[in-house]
């Protein structure tokens, strides 16, 4: 079962279905099921995502802004349009130059 708050056949821009916040990275599921899912990051300038890794396969793509994607200890520099392919389980961190957006497509 897909869980989303979105309707199917509706119509919508990507970008404007999550806001930067001051208070922390925000994030907004677009949709999930058990074999991954679409998830939308925002991120203020200065704002980061520690170390972690991700428990599925991963497509990072910037929708909006630009980031610093640190694989290991590698850092991938990503402008809006680019986006970087991830294993699952790989040490990574994430930090936004500018104000940024950012599609994570997970797939398990």
């Amino acid at each position: 079962m897909i869980n989303t708050e979105f309707k199917f056949g509706e119509v919508h821009v990507l970008a404007n279905q999550v806001e930067v916040g001051e208070d922390k990275v925000h994030f907004q599921n677009i949709f999930s099921d058990d074999n991954g899912g679409v998830s939308l990051i925002a991120f203020q300038a200065g704002q980061k995502l520690d170390d972690h890794v991700a428990p599925a396969n991963i497509m990072v793509y910037v929708l909006e802004g630009e980031i610093k994607f640190t694989i290991v200890d590698t850092p991938h520099h990503l402008k809006e349009g680019e986006f970087l392919l991830l294993g699952k389980d790989v040490k990574h961190n994430v930090y936004a130059d500018i104000d940024s957006k950012v599609m994570l497509v997970k797939v398990k």
